[in-house]
C-alpha cells in the first residue's frame, strides 16, 4: 500500500489547452479516494498521469515515498482498470487474468495461486474457462478488475470502470468494488463522471471542473457545505434549487426576485454589507416541504430535532436554527417514482424540484404551498458562486 501525492501539478497540450490547472492533493494510505466532475474537467488526465500514461508538465507527482515524474509506467507499481475492460477476446477468463503475470515472467504456480484467489475474492471461479463474449457486462468488469487485483500492486486506478453497464449492474458493481476495497485496503483512486458513483464509494471526493480542483472533503460534508455553487449543483439528484434575487434587509430580510415577487426569509442571518446585494440561495429539493401538510409539517419538526445539536454551529455559518420561511409555487410536472415524488414548480421565475413522500399527490397547475427551515438556505455569491457566511468578513 501507498499513498499518492500531487502537487501543484498542471497539464498542458501541444495545442496550448491547459488540462489540469495546479492540483494538489492526496490518496492516503488505503484510502478510497474519487475524482468526479463533467466530461472534460480534467479528472481522467489526472489518472493517466498517475499513472504514468500523461506527462507532468510541472509539479511533483509521488507515489508512496517516491518521486515518479519520470519513472515508466511498469515501474509504478500500479494497476489499472479501464472503462472498456480491454479484455482478449481469443482468451479465457483464466488467461485474461494470469496475462500480465506471464508477462513478468512469474513462474506458473504462483500464477495459479494468485488467479485462484482473484477468482474466489470475485465470484468468478466457475467462470474461468469461458471466452469473455460469454460473459455478462458485469462479469466483464469483473474480470478487468481481477486482472489489476492479481498484479497486488500498491495502488488502484479505476477510470469510469461502470459507465458501460446498466443502472442494475451499476448498482450491483460499486457494491463488489466497495466491498473490494474494504477486504484488501490498498490505496484506489477511481474516476467518475457520476456524482451517485462518488457518494456511495468515495472515503473522500475530489470534485472538479475546468481543470481545477473545486473542493476535497468526505461526501456528506461537500453534500451539507458546498465550498461553491458548482459543487452544490453538481453533487445530489435532482440537483439543489438556486434562486437569484437581490437581498433586502430593511425589516426583516427578503430576496426581491427580477420578477416581482418578494420572498421573506425569516431567521437568515447576513452581514450588513449583503443588503441590496444580488446573492443565490441554495435549497436542496428535500428540504421544501408541503405547507399544507400535517405530515410534513410533522416530519419538519422531527428533522429539526435531530439536528438541535448542530444547529449552533450552523448559525456561524450564516444561517439561522429554527425559522423558516414560507412561499408559493406552481405545479407544472409530478413525477412519481415509487418511494418519493419529484414534484417540478415555478416561483418568482425560477424552476424549482421538491422531493416529497407520496401520498396525496398535486396536480398540475396547483398552486403549493412550501416551506424551508432557514437553517437548509445555502448563500452563494452569484457570479463566481463562491459560498458566503455570516460568521465572518467577506
Amino acid at each position: 500500500m501507498a499513498r499518492v501525492r500531487l502537487e501543484h501539478v498542471r497539464k498542458v497540450y501541444p495545442d496550448g489547452f491547459v488540462a489540469v490547472h495546479d492540483a494538489s492533493f492526496e490518496a492516503r494510505d488505503g484510502e478510497l479516494l474519487v475524482l468526479v466532475g463533467p466530461s472534460g474537467c480534467g479528472k481522467s488526465t489526472l489518472l493517466r498521469m498517475i499513472a504514468g500514461l500523461e506527462a507532468v508538465d510541472a509539479g511533483t507527482l509521488s507515489i508512496g515515498d517516491r518521486v515518479v515524474n519520470d519513472v515508466a509506467p511498469r515501474e509504478r507499481d500500479i494497476a489499472m482498470v479501464f472503462q472498456n475492460y480491454a479484455l482478449y477476446p481469443h482468451m479465457s477468463v483464466a488467461g485474461n487474468l494470469a496475462f500480465g503475470l506471464k508477462l513478468r515472467g512469474m513462474d506458473k504456480p504462483a500464477i495459479a495461486a494468485r488467479v485462484a484467489d482473484a477468482a474466489r475474492t470475485l465470484g468468478l471461479e466457475d467462470m474461468l474457462e469461458r471466452k469473455p463474449a460469454a460473459l455478462s457486462g458485469g462479469q466483464r468488469q469483473r474480470v478487468a478488475l481481477g486482472r489489476a487485483l492479481v498484479r497486488q500492486p500498491q495502488v488502484f486506478l479505476l477510470d469510469e470502470p461502470l459507465s458501460n453497464l446498466d443502472a442494475r449492474l451499476r448498482a450491483a458493481m460499486r457494491v463488489e468494488i466497495a466491498r473490494l476495497h474494504r477486504s484488501l485496503g490498498t490505496t484506489m483512486v477511481y474516476v467518475t463522471h457520476d456524482q451517485v458513483e462518488a457518494m456511495t464509494l468515495g472515503q473522500r471526493i475530489v470534485v472538479l471542473d475546468g481543470g481545477r480542483i473545486q473542493q476535497i472533503d468526505t461526501p456528506m460534508a461537500l453534500y451539507e457545505r458546498p465550498a461553491n455553487l458548482f459543487v452544490a449543483t453538481f453533487l445530489g439528484s435532482p440537483a439543489m434549487n438556486v434562486l437569484h434575487g437581490r437581498l433586502d434587509l430593511r425589516g426583516s430580510a427578503a430576496l426581491l426576485m427580477d420578477d416581482g415577487t418578494r420572498l421573506p426569509l425569516p431567521g437568515l442571518r447576513a452581514l450588513p454589507e449583503w443588503d441590496r446585494r444580488t446573492l443565490a440561495l441554495g435549497l436542496r429539493p428535500e428540504h421544501l416541504l408541503r405547507a399544507d401538510r400535517a405530515a410534513d409539517a410533522g416530519a419538519a419538526e422531527s428533522a429539526r430535532a435531530e439536528v438541535a445539536q448542530a444547529d449552533v454551529a450552523q448559525a456561524e455559518d450564516g444561517i439561522g436554527s429554527n425559522d423558516a420561511f414560507a412561499f408559493q409555487a406552481v405545479v407544472e410536472v409530478v413525477e412519481p417514482v415509487g418511494s418519493e415524488v419529484f414534484v417540478n414548480l415555478r416561483a418568482g421565475g425560477h424552476a424549482l424540484v421538491a422531493r416529497l413522500p407520496p401520498g396525496d399527490l398535486p396536480r398540475v397547475g396547483d398552486t403549493l404551498p412550501l416551506r424551508v427551515a432557514a437553517r437548509h438556505v445555502h448563500v452563494f455569491e452569484p457570479d463566481g458562486g463562491e459560498r458566503l457566511d455570516a460568521g465572518s468578513r467577506d
